[in-house]
């Protein structure tokens, strides 16, 4: 059931159907997340600014990021789009299994990393001070530290969006983790 209508391009304003072509051009299709977003004049534009920022993680990390908070956060709609990313960034399908799963278990660095998203993303952002030492120790630093915690607030609005707008999914189907592990 949906809660909030995919607008067409016809149903956007101009500006949002600027943004509409060049996600046309450069994807091949406008994702019904972005297009929901265009149910506002700006925030489409501000979304797209946000989340397309300079940053001092690596694209691999801010997957790792989408990932966890989009699994923590029951998002099948980010993790369905998280999954095609992060396999464009190098993770395999069994990588992507283990980090949803709360693991990074191939890398020391990143399993810190994915630890702390999990930890933060469930306590409302407090993680223990342990969990943040972790990071810390694992070699992240305080501008990469405010950096994570700008992609999971980029993830969790559009978490709650789909939560919300309950759209169709427009990328191949995650497999759940329940499925996974049967």
């Amino acid at each position: 059931m949906t809660q909030i209508n995919v607008p067409t391009r016809d149903e956007v304003s101009a500006n949002n159907q600027a943004i509409f072509d060049t996600l046309q051009k450069n994807l091949g299709f406008v994702p019904n997340l972005y297009a929901t977003f265009a149910h506002s004049e700006t925030a489409l534009g501000d979304y797209l600014a946000f989340q397309n920022r300079k940053s001092s993680l690596r694209a691999k990390e801010r997957e790792i990021i989408n990932l966890v908070v989009s699994q923590v956060n029951d998002c099948r709609y980010c993790q369905s789009a998280h999954t095609v990313l992060g396999k464009m960034n190098g993770f395999s399908d069994e990588q992507i299994i283990e980090i949803r799963s709360g693991e990074a278990g191939f890398d020391p660095k990143l399993d810190a990393l994915v630890k702390f998203v999990q930890e933060t993303t469930i306590s409302r952002g407090k993680p223990s001070p342990e969990t943040v030492e972790n990071l810390f120790a694992a070699g992240y630093n305080k501008a990469n530290l405010v950096d994570i915690l700008i992609v999971i607030g980029d993830k969790i609005i559009s978490n709650y969006l789909h939560g919300i707008g309950q759209f169709a999914i427009d990328f191949p189907l995650a497999p759940e983790l329940e499925a996974v592990a049967a």
